[in-house]
C-alpha cells in the first residue's frame, strides 16, 4: 500500500482540473490520445450534459500508474452548485492537487474547496496552471494563495519563458531545467539556462529559508551548513505537506502538456499513501474504535457515491481496512442488514475492469448492493463499525416538478427517487398545501441538471415551476417569563406539565448561518451558493435550564428541549425553520402521577410556538457575494442592475482593461441573472458567487416592529 495514492483534483470552475486529469492519463499511458474539454472527448467528463455544458458536474474516478505507484484519481466539479459532490469525494481521499489559474490566482470556489479539504484534513499540493496565457504570473498566483488561503506556499519550480513563450520549468531542488519542445510529449532535461541561473539560485535560497523556518531537521542543517541539501529538502517537503504546515507549489500548462511529469513525481514524493494517514476512527455501541490500513484486519469501507447505470447499480467504496472478495457477504451497519458483493470493479470513468478482490487503501466500485447509500458503512459481519459519513448541506433552492400527463406520474416518482439515491444533496417532498412535488437542491444549475437528467434518461416530459429559495425566521426581540401549562385528561393516566420560558435572540445567528465549506463560482450559466443554519445547529439554537430546587427533573428538562427543537421546524411568519434563538427554562412544576416525558415534550413544543407568536420575528433570506467581471464601458449598467436587485456593492478593482465588482445580493434576486448580464455587457461579462449567509429580508416584522 505504500505505492498507492488516493487523490482528487480540486479547483474553481475553468481552472483546468479536467485537462490536468486528462494529461495525467495521457502521460501515464492510460490513454493514447489527449482528451479535450472543448471537443467533448475527455475521459472523465463522459456524461452528455458535461460535454454539452463544458463543465464537470459529477465526480469521476480513474486509475493510472506512475513510477511504480498506483494512483486512484477523482476529478471533482468546480461549480458552486456541486460542492457537495466535492465534499463526498474529499471524505475518502488521502491527498489532493489544488489547481489554480495563473492569471486569476485564487478564485471563490478555489477558496471554498480549500476550506473543505481543511475540514477533512486532506494534504494538498498546488499546481499553478495556464502559465502560457496572456497575463499569467506565477508570483501573483502564489501571493494570492498566501493571502487568501493562509498556508505557507513552498515554490519548488521557476518558469522558463513567460506567457506564450513558456517552454519549461527549473527544478529548484535538483537545480536542473525541464523543457518541453514543440511537438514533444516528454521533457528534455538539461542545465539551468544561463539567463536564469542567478534567479534560480535566489529562489532556491528562499525555498531553503522557508523550509528551515518550518522543519527542525532542515533548520539544523541550514544553521550548520548555511544550506539545505536536496535530499533533506525533499524529506522536509514531504513532512510539511502531510502535516499541512506547508504547500508545495508547482507550475505548468496542462493544455500544452507541460509540467505534468514533475507534478506526478511530486504526487509520489509528497502526498501520503494509505499507510501514512492516521487509522480510520469509527464507533459501535457508543465505543470508539480504530481500524488500521491492514489487509488482514476486519473489513471496513465507506460508500461515497451511488450511480445507477444501464448495467446495474454501482456503489463506490473506499476500503479502509481488510480485504473483500466478490461473492462475499458484508454488513451494512446503518440499515443493520447483510449485503452480497456481486462484482468488484476498477473504475475508469465510464469503463470498468473486473477485480477478484479489493484491499485496504483501494477505491473501487461494487455491484450487487441493494440498500447502501452514500455515507453507508460496510464492514465484516463479525466486526461491526460505523464510520463518520460525509456532511450533506441543506438545500437552498426549490422548484415544483410534475409530469405532463397523469399516466407518467408514477415514472416521475421513480425517477426522482433514483436521483435522490444518487445525490443526497437533492431533496424531494410533497407540499402539504398544494400537493405539488417539490425538488430542492443547491442551486439553479443543480436543479436544471437534475431535471434534464430525468428527461434524457427516462424520456419524460417534465414541467418545472419557478425556483424558490430557502428562507429562515429568527427572533429580534424575545419574551420573558412565558408561562405554559399543559393539562390533558381523557380517561386513565393524564398529562400534566408546567413550564416557564425565556426566549431571546442569539447575536451571532445571522453571521453564523454562513457555510464555510460551500462557496463557489460560475461563469455565465447559473449562480447561487449554499448556506447552513440548520435547526438545532450550534449557531442556530441554544437551550439552557435555570431551574433550581429540582422543580423539574432532569429527564423532563431534556424532554422540554426536545419539544422546543420540534417547534423550530416551522416559524410563525411563513412556516420556515427558525434559527438564532436561545431558550431558557426558568421554572416549572410536575404532577406526581400525570407528569411524563411526553407531557413535557408537548409542553415545550407548544410553549415555544406561543412564545414565537408573541416575540418580534424577522424573515431571513439567503444572500451571496457576487463578483462580476465587466469591461470599463459596461460597468455602469452592471452597477445599476445590481442595485435594482437589492445588491450592496462592497468594492471594485481594475484589472487588465476590466473591472471586478463585488456585491452582496439576495439569492432570490439572482435567478436569470446570467442572461441579464450577457445583455448588459454584450456577452462579455461573467460572474462568480459564494455564500454570504442569511440577511434580514425587507418588510416589517409582525406587530409593526421594523425588521432590523
Amino acid at each position: 500500500m505504500t505505492g498507492v495514492r488516493n487523490l482528487g483534483i480540486l479547483a474553481h470552475v475553468d481552472a483546468g482540473k479536467t485537462t490536468v486529469t486528462e494529461r495525467i492519463l495521457y502521460v501515464t499511458g492510460t490513454t493514447h490520445k489527449r482528451g479535450e474539454v472543448h471537443d467533448g472527448t475527455t475521459v472523465t467528463d463522459f456524461d452528455s450534459q458535461e460535454r454539452d455544458r463544458g463543465i464537470t458536474i459529477f465526480a469521476a474516478a480513474v486509475s493510472c500508474a506512475w513510477d511504480g505507484h498506483r494512483i486512484n484519481l477523482i476529478d471533482t466539479p468546480g461549480h458552486v452548485d456541486f460542492s457537495d459532490e466535492v465534499a463526498r469525494s474529499l471524505r475518502v481521499l488521502d491527498g489532493a492537487i489544488a489547481v489554480f489559474d495563473a492569471v486569476a490566482g485564487v478564485e471563490p470556489q478555489s477558496e471554498s474547496v480549500w476550506r473543505q479539504a481543511d475540514r477533512y484534513g486532506v494534504p494538498r499540493i498546488a499546481f499553478v496552471n495556464k502559465l502560457d496565457r496572456a497575463g499569467a504570473d506565477l508570483d501573483s498566483a502564489v501571493e494570492s494563495i498566501r493571502q487568501r488561503l493562509h498556508p505557507a506556499p513552498l515554490v519548488v519550480q521557476l518558469p522558463i519563458g513567460v506567457e506564450d513563450g513558456f517552454t519549461g520549468v527549473v527544478d529548484l531542488l535538483r537545480m536542473r531545467a525541464l523543457v518541453w519542445a514543440d511537438g514533444r510529449d516528454t521533457a528534455e532535461e538539461g542545465p539551468v539556462p544561463e539567463a536564469l541561473r542567478e534567479e534560480a539560485r535566489r529562489r532556491r535560497r528562499l525555498l531553503e529559508e522557508a523550509v528551515a523556518e518550518l522543519h527542525p531537521v532542515a533548520l539544523e542543517e541550514f544553521c550548520a551548513e548555511s544550506t539545505v541539501s536536496a535530499q533533506t529538502l525533499a524529506g522536509a517537503l514531504r513532512d510539511l505537506t502531510r502535516t499541512g504546515d506547508g504547500v508545495v507549489v508547482l507550475c505548468g500548462s496542462a493544455y500544452r502538456n507541460r509540467g505534468i511529469e514533475p507534478l506526478l513525481d511530486a504526487v509520489s514524493a509528497y502526498l501520503p499513501s494509505p499507510l501514512d494517514v492516521p487509522a480510520v476512527r469509527g464507533t459501535w455501541d457508543d465505543a470508539e474504535q480504530e481500524r488500521a490500513a491492514d489487509p488482514q484486519a476486519p473489513f471496513a469501507a465507506l460508500a461515497f457515491k451511488v450511480n445507477a447505470t444501464a448495467t446495474g447499480r454501482l456503489t463506490y467504496l473506499r476500503v479502509y481496512s481488510g480485504t473483500i472478495r466478490k461473492g462475499e457477504t458484508v454488513w451494512d451497519s446503518g440499515t443493520r442488514r447483510t449485503e452480497r458483493i456481486g462484482r468488484i470493479l476498477r473504475v475508469q470513468a465510464d469503463r470498468h475492469a473486473q477485480l477478484d478482490q479489493a484491499v485496504a487503501g483501494d477505491i473501487v466500485a461494487v455491484v450487487g448492493l441493494k440498500s447502501a447509500r452514500a455515507g453507508s458503512t460496510l464492514c465484516a459481519p463479525g466486526a461491526p463499525l460505523v464510520l463518520e459519513p460525509p456532511v450533506t448541506a441543506d438545500p437552498v433552492v426549490s422548484v415544483a416538478v410534475e409530469a405532463r400527463t397523469s399516466t407518467e406520474t408514477g415514472r416521475l416518482v421513480s425517477a426522482l427517487a433514483r436521483l435522490v439515491e444518487e445525490d443526497p444533496s437533492l431533496v424531494v417532498r410533497t407540499d402539504p398545501e398544494t400537493g405539488q412535488t417539490v425538488l430542492s437542491g443547491m442551486g439553479e444549475l443543480h436543479l436544471e441538471v437534475a431535471v434534464e437528467k430525468i428527461r434524457r434518461s427516462q424520456g419524460l416530459d417534465v414541467r418545472v415551476g419557478r425556483p424558490q429559495v430557502a428562507y429562515r425566521e429568527t427572533v429580534v426581540r424575545g419574551v420573558a417569563g412565558l408561562v405554559y401549562r399543559h393539562v390533558k385528561q381523557d380517561g386513565g393516566a393524564g398529562q400534566f406539565a408546567h413550564v416557564v420560558l425565556d426566549v431571546e435572540p442569539l447575536e451571532s445567528a445571522v453571521a453564523g448561518a454562513a457555510r464555510d465549506d460551500g462557496g463557489g463560482g460560475s461563469t455565465d450559466d447559473s449562480t447561487d451558493g449554499s448556506t447552513d443554519s440548520s435547526v438545532g445547529s450550534a449557531t442556530g439554537f441554544e437551550f439552557r435550564s435555570d431551574v433550581v430546587g429540582g422543580r423539574v427533573p432532569q429527564e423532563y428538562v431534556r424532554a422540554v428541549e426536545a419539544g422546543c427543537r420540534d417547534a423550530l421546524a416551522e416559524g410563525p411568519l411563513g412556516g420556515h425553520p427558525v434559527v438564532g434563538l436561545r431558550v431558557v427554562l426558568t421554572d416549572g412544576a410536575t404532577h406526581p402521577k400525570d407528569s411524563s416525558e411526553l407531557a413535557f415534550r408537548t409542553a415545550g413544543r407548544l410553549a415555544l410556538r406561543e412564545a414565537l407568536r408573541a416575540a418580534a420575528m424577522v424573515l431571513l433570506e439567503p444572500v451571496v457575494e457576487v463578483t462580476v467581471t465587466a469591461s470599463d464601458d459596461t460597468v455602469g449598467g452592471v452597477l445599476g442592475d445590481l442595485a435594482a436587485r437589492r445588491g450592496r456593492v462592497s468594492g471594485s478593482t481594475a484589472r487588465a482593461g476590466a473591472v471586478l465588482v463585488t456585491a452582496t445580493v439576495p439569492l432570490a434576486e439572482l435567478f436569470g441573472y446570467a442572461t441579464r448580464l450577457r445583455s448588459r455587457t454584450q456577452g462579455r461579462g461573467v460572474f462568480t458567487t459564494r455564500p454570504a449567509g442569511y440577511a434580514p429580508a425587507p418588510g416589517p416584522a409582525p406587530g409593526g416592529t421594523p425588521a432590523r
